[in-house]
């Protein structure tokens, strides 16, 4: 069945809530737009649908396809009402089904399977999938592999044999190239490659959501079956090609970019090697994930304007946080743990990885039960330091994992961490030191560069929903805000959604300090303090009273009276022969959380240290020469 262009734009038009009325549908107005009922997070709007849950849309024909399990033809004919025709006479028609017939199969697919992930080193969840689906399988009398084309009905059209042992390969006779070997996702991205096994190896290299966007294998450089792909499925709007990196394959890119129709986005993706199973077989030796040698944008650009895409704040998902310790760490986030070399962090994350692995608390923390754990470090040696010192916590060394990165180093965004965490159920990870785990290419101090691996690491903290710390050293800037103290990009603090500061009491040289100094998702928590006695070891202490600006200036601890703590503030503010006004210092004195009684107070103990003089109707004080 055949319809024109001009039958499919009219199907493309259809009032989509005049549609749905018309089979019945209940709809619920709401602003200038519907809600279908049976589907509440479905809207239309003329001809314009947007299924919110899952932040996809589109127009009418794949509406149908998608609510009313419709085929394209069966789509258009249900919007428009119109019959088919036969194809004319200038679009080749493709071969009559009996003139095709797909080779008979195997009993099982056994050769084929071990063919595809031992020989070409396919993943076998990837080959698994197809094998599944009957799109590919092995042939009984060569035990070839067999790839399948179908049509927008599902109807095998094309079929092609590749030799699983040998080069032997070749169409079966009445296969119509038009109808490759291919997956038709939802999505509005297509991936163009000149054969099966680099489709199959293009998915294995770029697995996250793959079912969500489509792929086609020309079988070879030719546009036949690019082009009926385009034309069965209008929701396309940007193609990828990703041919071989050769002069074949760059010739047949600009080729094809031209041939695509006017309105599409058309893009290349250079493989690393010659072609994409090539790019697989070194998987394993490529680091970072770079597998592509150069992508090319804009080999073809659409003439109209690209509808930015939106999200509805009414429709997103409220979600309840989970902690590991309220308020100070949770579940799904990255949080930062950072202070001074010696003053306690290490102690810290070992006691809290110790806690995890036998169901421990620390104050305030409600129970729960043993997990696994993953402990980083470049600091400390495993057997030497970090070993002995989970025993002396009394760890469950068996839930305390540690990636190995004896023969690559581990960075924030390498894709081991994700892979770890879910292949080990762990819901905590500690990276101690984070400077040590940023790459050797990557500037710490260049917010560019720091923001996009936070991003990434965030993202697997919140798909995994594992608690991410990372421990980081204060900078040396004495007497500064506490914000501005830690190493590098204030993007570390910014991507965080908890930070702790971690501190000793200079007039407590034992107590060591946790400080909540950012929250953003629920109230900061007190101060809490552990002791570290040379005799005693450790001990919790509980909640404790100072601020994170006092821990880091020396002037704070519960011994430290607010006089002596303004008496210190203002020889630090008259350092350096500065001469301020009283109406100064009581400012920053009252940003300290010291009154202005207390600052006179402070004033009269120190008279014999600064001088007084009156200007006007203000009083200035500066040190004694």
């Amino acid at each position: 069945m055949y319809y024109t262009q001009e039958q499919i734009d009219r199907a493309n038009q259809a009032d989509l809530a005049s549609f749905l009325q018309g089979q019945g549908e209940q709809l619920i107005r709401a602003g200038q737009e519907y809600r279908w009922k049976r589907h509440d997070s479905l809207t239309v709007r003329e001809n314009k649908w947007y299924r919110h849950s899952q932040s996809k849309g589109g127009a009418p024909i794949d509406f149908v396809m998608e609510f009313f399990g419709k085929s394209f033809t069966e789509a258009v004919e249900m919007l428009t009402g119109e019959k088919g025709a036969a194809p004319p006479l200038d679009r080749p028609s493709p071969a009559p089904i009996s003139d095709f017939r797909l080779p008979p199969r195997s009993t099982d697919n056994r050769i084929a399977r071990n063919y595809l992930t031992a020989a070409r080193r396919i993943d076998e969840d990837v080959t698994g999938f197809f094998f599944a689906s009957g799109d590919i399988y092995e042939e009984v009398a060569h035990h070839n592999a067999v790839f399948v084309g179908r049509d927008e009905n599902g109807i095998p059209r094309y079929a092609h044999q590749r030799g699983t042992t040998g080069s032997f390969r070749l169409d079966v006779k009445g296969s119509d190239k038009a109808f490759n070997f291919c997956y038709r996702g939802e999505g509005e991205r297509l991936f163009v490659f000149e054969a099966p096994v680099d489709l199959l190896s293009f998915l294995c290299l770029f697995k996250k959501d793959w079912q969500k966007q489509s792929y086609l294998s020309l079988g070879g450089v030719g546009e036949k079956a690019l082009l009926r792909f385009l034309s069965d499925r209008p929701n396309i709007k940007t193609v990828y090609l990703c041919l071989d990196n050769d002069n074949a394959g760059s010739d047949a890119c600009s080729r094809l970019a031209e041939l695509v129709p006017e309105g599409l986005t058309v893009h290349r993706l250079v493989p690393l090697y010659k072609d994409w199973n090539e790019v697989l077989q070194h998987r394993a030796e490529i680091a970072d994930g770079k597998y592509i040698r150069e992508a090319i944008y804009g080999l073809k650009e659409p003439t109209q304007e690209e509808t930015v895409e939106i999200i509805r704040m009414s429709e997103v998902d409220t979600q309840t946080v989970e902690w590991l310790w309220e308020p100070y760490i949770p579940f799904g986030k990255v949080t930062i743990v950072q202070g001074n070399p010696g003053e306690g962090k290490t102690t810290f994350a070992l006691r809290l990885a110790a806690a995890c692995t036998t169901g421990g608390t620390l104050p305030g923390m409600k129970p729960l039960p043993p997990f696994q754990v993953i402990y980083q470090t470049a600091e400390d040696g495993l057997g030497d330091t970090v070993k002995p010192r989970l025993i002396e916590a009394e760890a469950d060394l068996d839930r305390v994992l540690v990636i190995d990165e004896a023969k690559r180093e581990l960075t924030l965004s390498d894709e081991r961490i994700e892979k770890a965490i879910t292949q080990n159920g762990a819901r905590l990870i500690i990276l101690d030191p984070i400077q040590a785990y940023m790459g050797e290419k990557t500037d710490m101090n260049q917010a560019n560069e720091v923001r996009p691996m936070f991003r990434r690491l965030a993202d697997v903290a919140e798909r995994t929903g594992c608690a991410v710390i990372l421990i980081g050293h204060l900078n040396k800037a004495a007497g500064g805000q506490s914000a501005y103290r830690g190493l590098g990009s204030i993007d570390f603090r910014a991507a965080a959604r908890s930070v702790l500061l971690i501190g000793r009491v200079k007039r407590e040289p034992n107590v060591r300090v946790i400080i909540h100094d950012k929250s953003s998702l629920a109230p900061e928590g007190k101060p809490v303090a552990f002791c570290l006695d040379p005799e005693t070891g450790f001990e919790w202490i509980g909640e404790y009273d100072i601020t994170a600006d006092e821990l880091l200036s020396g002037a704070g601890g519960n011994n430290a009276t607010k006089t002596e703590q303004a008496e210190k503030l203002i020889l630090d503010l008259l350092a350096d022969g500065k001469e301020l006004a009283s109406e100064d210092i009581e400012k920053a004195a009252a940003d300290a959380g010291i009154s202005a009684r207390t600052v006179r107070a402070a004033k009269k103990n120190l008279d014999g240290r600064i001088t007084s003089k009156r200007i006007g109707a203000a009083w200035y004080h500066a040190l004694k020469k």
